[in-house]
């Protein structure tokens, strides 16, 4: 039997946790992009909505559902345009794999890859953009009791967030959605 080349990790569904989460913007004023984050009182922590997968669900629903439970807010997938390693919807399978521009992407834009349980199990975090539904003052729902959310100009979401990580999200994401609304 032959042995791969490539540095290959394999898990099984009891060491593996799928997590979504979207960066979620309120697009109503053009010339100030602000974006939600959700504050964490008892650990004091700033960070972006995300959460597990159910069964059976989309990983686009579950980012989408995650924000909504966690922060109130409705919101939908923003398209932008990205580079991927996909190959696009109705082109040719064999095309190399290299990294390709494509417009209109609602694809993750992300993913995060966590080691848990002292390295024997992972979570894997994909990411998404989104857009406020309406108003975020008129179209809140109730979110998670153990949550706030709260919308900020982009900049000062970078600093608020706890994380190094999140803040690596959010400018990558900042950037996909000056890029595509430019």
């Amino acid at each position: 039997m032959a042995a791969s080349s490539f540095i290959t990790r394999q898990y099984l569904s009891e060491n593996f946790v799928e997590s979504c989460g979207a960066v979620c913007f309120d697009l109503s004023v053009a010339t100030e992009k602000k974006v939600c984050l959700i504050h964490y009182p008892k650990k004091g922590e700033w960070l972006l909505a995300k959460g597990r997968r159910d069964q059976g669900e989309s990983r686009k629903n579950a980012a989408l559902r995650e924000v909504l439970e966690e922060t109130g807010y409705s919101c939908h997938l923003l398209p932008v345009t990205m580079a991927t390693r996909a190959t696009p919807k109705d082109g040719p399978a064999n095309l190399r794999d290299v990294p390709r521009v494509y417009p209109n992407l609602t694809d993750p834009f992300m993913f995060t890859l966590r080691e848990i349980d002292g390295g024997s199990s992972v979570k894997v975090i994909w990411w998404y953009i989104a857009s406020l539904d309406g108003n975020p003052s008129a179209s809140r729902l109730p979110g998670e009791d153990n949550f706030s959310a709260e919308f900020f100009p982009c900049e000062e979401a970078i600093e608020k967030l706890t994380f190094q990580s999140d803040r690596e999200v959010l400018r990558r994401a900042m950037t996909l959605v000056e890029e595509s609304t430019a």
